[in-house]
C-alpha cells in the first residue's frame, strides 16, 4: 500500500511542481514544491500517507463567516473556501491514488480550529483564518488567497465612527480571533475602558448588538460585511472606522508537511495562475449568494491581485 502510494505521490507531485513553475510561485512555495518528494520518501506519517491509508480526507468549515464558509442549511457548508476544497480534493486523489476517496466535513469555531489541525482531526482549513506569525508556530499556512483588516460594525444611529468611539462601550467580538487580542491590546495601551463581550462565533457577536448588549461588533470587515449580507434588515447598519492593520488569510494545515504543502500550494498556483481562482472569486463576493440571494459587490483587493503573481505565503507584518 505505502510503496503504491509513493509512486502516486511522486506523479502528482510532478504535476505541483509544473504547476507552481507555471504560476511563478514564491521562492518559499517553490522550495517547498521541490522538497517535497524527498520529505514524502523519508516520512511517511504525513497527511498524503494518512489519506492514502484511511482513504479519507477531512475538512474543516466555519458555520458562520459568509462568504468563506458557512452553512445553507443543515450540515452543508458552502463558501469560497469550500470550492477551493473541491480542486484540493482532486488533487489529493491523483496524488494518493485513490478516486474513491472519502470527504469528511468537520464544524470547526474560532476557538478550536488550529488545536483541530495541528493535533491532525481535520487535515485543512481554508476560510477566515490569518496567516500570522504566532499562528505559524502551531500551524502551517498556504499561499495567501485573501487580505483584510478589523473594522466596525455598527448601527446607522449609533454615533460611533471610529476605534475612538469604543471609550467606555460594550464591544462585541469573537472569541479566539486575532481582533480579541488586538482589542485587549488596544484598551491596555489607550486606556479606554471597554468591556469586550464574547461572541461564540461571528453569527453570535452580530446579535450581541443587534440585541443592544454591545454597541459594536469589530472584526475583519469583509467578514461584518457578510453578517451585514444576511440581517434581516440591513440598511440599518454600516461598517464603520480605519482598519488598524492588514491581514492576510489563507488555508491553514499541520507543520513540518511540506508534501501536503507543496500540494495545496500547487493547487492555489494554478487557479490564480488559469483565471479560475478569478472565477471563484467573482461568484462568492460579486454576485448574489446564498441564503438571502444578495451580493458583497466586493472587488478583487490590490493587495489580492498582486499576490496573483507574487503567491506570498508571508504572515501578517
Amino acid at each position: 500500500m505505502v510503496r503504491r502510494w509513493m509512486t502516486s505521490v511522486g506523479h502528482g507531485l510532478r504535476l505541483i511542481q509544473w504547476a507552481g513553475a507555471v504560476a511563478m510561485m514564491s521562492s518559499v512555495v517553490a522550495a517547498d514544491a521541490a522538497n517535497a518528494a524527498t520529505a514524502a520518501a523519508a516520512d511517511a506519517s504525513g497527511t498524503l500517507a494518512k489519506i492514502a491509508a484511511n482513504g479519507r480526507i477531512t475538512l474543516a468549515y466555519r458555520e458562520s463567516s459568509v462568504p468563506f464558509s458557512y452553512l445553507d442549511g443543515p450540515h452543508r457548508p458552502i463558501g469560497f473556501g469550500v470550492d477551493i476544497y473541491a480542486h484540493v480534493v482532486e488533487a489529493v486523489k491523483r496524488a494518493t491514488g485513490r478516486r474513491d476517496l472519502e470527504v469528511r466535513y468537520q464544524a470547526v469555531t474560532s476557538q478550536n480550529r488550529i488545536p483541530l489541525v495541528a493535533n491532525g482531526t481535520v487535515d485543512l482549513e481554508c476560510g477566515s483564518t490569518s496567516n500570522t506569525a504566532a499562528r505559524a508556530r502551531s500551524v502551517a499556512f498556504a499561499v495567501n488567497y485573501f487580505y483584510t483588516g478589523p473594522r466596525l460594525l455598527v448601527k446607522r444611529d449609533s454615533g460611533i465612527r471610529g476605534f475612538a468611539d469604543l471609550a467606555g462601550q460594550p464591544v462585541a467580538v469573537t472569541t479566539g480571533t486575532t481582533s480579541f487580542k488586538l482589542l485587549r491590546k488596544l484598551d491596555l495601551e489607550r486606556g479606554m475602558r471597554m468591556t469586550l463581550v464574547a461572541g461564540r462565533d461571528h453569527a453570535d457577536s452580530f446579535l450581541l448588538v443587534d440585541a443592544g448588549r454591545a454597541a459594536a461588533f469589530v472584526m475583519d470587515d469583509i467578514l461584518l460585511y457578510g453578517q451585514v449580507l444576511n440581517a434581516k434588515r440591513p440598511e440599518q447598519w454600516q461598517v464603520v472606522g480605519e482598519p488598524l492593520m492588514v491581514e492576510p488569510y489563507a488555508c491553514m494545515l499541520r507543520k513540518a508537511d511540506p508534501a501536503f504543502k507543496a500540494l495545496v500550494d500547487g493547487v492555489l498556483a494554478g487557479l490564480m495562475a488559469s483565471g479560475e481562482f478569478e472565477r471563484i472569486y467573482d461568484k462568492w463576493f460579486m454576485t448574489p449568494i446564498p441564503p438571502r440571494g444578495r451580493s458583497l459587490n466586493l472587488p478583487m483587493s490590490p493587495a489580492l491581485r498582486a499576490n496573483l503573481r507574487t503567491l506570498s505565503d508571508q504572515p501578517a507584518k
